[in-house]
């Protein structure tokens, strides 16, 4: 089966969480499609096989529900629109005022004992236009629920509203001796308006730290052409093209530098505060700030190729996402409005019946149908979404999926790889300790000719070690790896071997074991090189603790996440290191491929786990665990098995991704609190006749700003590093 195309599609014309089930609904009954539809940032987004449903399909099943959509578009054209959008919804407010004032001016003046009749014929020539011009998006989109074989707030509303209208309508008409509700009708329409615009203007925000990211890149650039240096749009940069980064500019693209030297200040990719250090063979990224200095860089990657793009599509792709606590909102929404219709019914019979009249009885249905609209409910988990995982990445913190974020905060214990993730990844040669007859520049050029053979952390710190004697080892081949152990070669008729203690041992080499200890227990990787079976003598590498290795640790079992580190390296070394890092639980001489078992039998103890890596060995682990955080540092492979990249090579990042989880869920749960409890207290009390059609409509508006503007207060949340 063909891998599935994928598309994002912008979504026009819902207005409630219903509208998005629906709608994902729909979609998901065409041939091959899986959608998922986000109402916070008014996207559908959508796997399909174009051979069996093609793209005119999907935006036509989309229209047949009721809405319209088109592919997204750049963000700035996006923006427009949106705008232009948002200043037509404006007008019609303002018109709805004008006409609603002078209806509400009168029922005001009432409640001061002042009583003003406004002629019943001007009452209903203000109302009218209100009720038919200003709010006829109520019943198309009530009209499209109801036809897809749904119930949305279009239908509360537009019932409600008609209902008031066309009571007064028979008062004016037969002349009854009944109160006009022209004014109830009018007002709730121009309520529910004034909510869906602070609605529009909060959720705007709600997106603000991704607008910002997009907004960093320059938009022209000093490139290099013909060996003349011009001005160009950035869109028209290739690769391999040089360009100049002067002082106090951006980098316009992913580069790396040929000349000069400066410090970079790159916060907005990493969350990083401060500067990094800059000069000849260095990368530097699209959007990061050059402090001081001139740099002339070439170009590694453009356009959508660039670490900033890609963290756009990441954070687009997380907020597009649904968290599985959503699915209890879309459950609820699903039934919610059929089943107030029916509450809505059962009010008007009960004061009829109670002999309260008609009139009386009508209105306090309407009060019901006006205060149960489930838009707060639709926006409580998307909205907290949008918010923190926008925060995130200004924190370089890159979020896969919502899920992800939902399920760091359940976390109960960590499981750590040693190197590259506690330590910096960067050992060192400490000791040279060649055996008798064998000078020291022998055993490192001996052990320089193997480590060519690999790409281990060790090989490269020992190549380097090398480099710094003045020592090119010779091209070699036949170098065969034995992974987790070390290196065999056959050479000019003779047998090497580099690896581990335990490795030499099993090949036949005797060792000093005392000797080797006493350097394992001072945190040394130590490496044998043998020659036909006789020693040859030791090399001792070190790895550093990364900075805020320890505080990371503690900050971590405060939390309540148990860590556990596993290493390769022996029992001795692992020791010294977890001591380093005050971890009290290890797992020594873990080979790779085995690092995906110790993670499952974590999870077999009941516990949830999540594992922090940066190689190529570590993706099998980082896709068994529950949450998955890979470094910046590391491979490609880590970073696409991984749910959360992390931009800084920092396990303190670790701790702010939890942070931010629990301070997100937090969010959502107030969130969904808000949504019910206007519901919960609402609608009995309309029911009982004591909330009146414009007070329900008031509060209907303000439950969904409460809602947005609550996950707005997630911009507060800071690191805790």
């Amino acid at each position: 089966m063909p891998s599935p195309a994928h598309i994002d599609l912008q979504v026009t014309g819902m207005h409630c969480a219903s509208c998005s089930t629906r709608l994902e609904k729909v979609l998901n009954q065409l041939p091959e499609v899986a959608a998922t539809v986000n109402i916070a940032t008014e996207k559908a987004h959508i796997a399909y096989n174009p051979d069996k449903t093609a793209l005119p399909d999907l935006i036509k099943a989309i229209q047949g529900a009721g809405f319209d959509a088109h592919p997204l578009r750049d963000f700035a054209a996006e923006k427009q629109a949106r705008a232009a959008a948002y200043r037509r919804e404006q007008l019609r407010f303002i018109i709805s005022v004008l006409l609603t004032l002078p209806l509400l001016a009168e029922m005001l003046l009432m409640f001061l004992g002042k009583h003003v009749m406004m002629p019943s014929w001007l009452q209903w020539l203000l109302a009218t236009p209100v009720q038919f011009w200003i709010g006829w998006r109520f019943y198309s989109g009530a009209w499209a629920s109801l036809r897809g074989g749904g119930a949305n707030m279009d239908v509360l509303v537009a019932l409600g509203t008609s209902a008031a209208y066309l009571l007064s309508c028979a008062v004016l008409i037969l002349k009854l001796d009944q109160a006009l509700y022209f004014e109830a009708s009018a007002t709730l329409i121009t309520l529910v308006l004034l909510g869906k615009l602070l609605e529009a203007r909060a959720k705007g925000k709600a997106s603000s730290a991704l607008e910002a990211l997009i907004n960093l890149q320059p938009k022209t650039a000093h490139v290099e052409r013909d060996g003349v240096m011009q001005e160009l749009a950035v869109e028209q940069m290739q690769v391999d093209d040089v360009f100049l980064v002067r002082p106090g500019e951006s980098v316009p693209v992913d580069g790396i530098v040929q000349e000069g030297s400066s410090s970079i200040d790159e916060a907005m990719l990493s969350g990083e505060s401060l500067p990094q250090i800059k000069q000849a063979d260095d990368k530097v990224y699209a959007a990061t700030l050059n402090q001081h200095g001139v740099l002339k860089c070439r170009a590694l990657a453009v356009g959508s190729h660039t670490q900033l793009a890609a963290i756009i599509r990441l954070v687009e792709e997380a907020q597009g996402s649904k968290a599985a606590i959503q699915q209890l909102a879309d459950r609820i929404s699903a039934v919610f409005v059929p089943v107030v219709v029916v509450i809505a019914l059962l009010t008007l019979v009960v004061w009829w019946a109670l002999g309260s009249g008609f009139a009386t009885a009508l209105i306090n249905a309407v009060a019901v149908l006006v205060i149960s609209c489930p838009c707060a409910l639709g926006l409580a988990t998307p909205t907290a979404l949008v918010v923190a995982t926008g925060r995130a990445a200004q924190a370089g913190i890159l979020v896969k999926d919502a899920n992800a974020l939902e399920r760091a905060q359940q976390l109960t214990t960590l499981v750590v790889d040693k190197t590259g993730t506690l330590t910096e990844g960067k050992p060192g040669v400490t000791d040279i300790l060649p055996a008798a007859g064998i000078t020291p520049h022998e055993l490192l050029q001996a052990a320089a000719l193997l480590a060519q053979g690999s790409t281990h952390p060790l090989s490269r710190a020992l190549l380097d070690h090398a480099a710094t004697q003045h020592i090119t080892p010779a091209q070699a081949v036949g170098i065969n790896e034995v992974s987790g152990h070390g290196l065999r070669a056959e050479i000019a008729g003779q047998h090497y071997l580099l690896g581990s203690p335990a490795f030499a041992v099993d090949d036949g080499v005797t060792i000093d074991e005392p000797q080797i200890l006493a350097l394992q227990q001072q945190g040394k990787t130590v490496l044998v090189l043998a020659r036909d079976g006789a020693l040859q003598g030791y090399i001792a590498c070190a790895d550093q603790l990364r900075a805020s290795g320890r505080e990371a640790v503690a900050q971590l079992e405060a939390m309540g996440v148990h860590v556990v580190m596993l290493s390769g390296d022996n029992h001795a070394t692992a020791q010294a290191i977890a001591q380093q890092a005050g971890i009290s639980e290890f797992r020594a001489e873990v080979l790779p491929q085995d690092k995906s078992a110790q993670v499952q039998a974590l999870k077999v103890q009941g516990a949830v786990i999540g594992m922090v890596g940066d190689g190529i060995n570590d993706a099998p682990a980082l896709a068994a665990a529950d949450v998955s955080f890979a470094m910046r540092s590391g491979s490609d492979i880590a970073l696409e098995a991984a749910d959360i990249t992390l931009m800084r090579n920092d396990l303190m990042s670790v701790v702010d991704a939890i942070s931010l989880s629990r301070a997100t869920l937090r969010k959502i749960r107030q969130n969904l609190f808000l949504a019910f409890i206007y519901n919960v207290l609402g609608i009995p009390l309309a029911a009982l006749g004591m909330l009146n059609p414009v007070i329900a409509g008031a509060a209907m508006a303000m439950s969904s700003v409460s809602v947005v503007s609550n996950a707005l207060l997630l911009k507060r949340w800071k690191r805790l590093s």
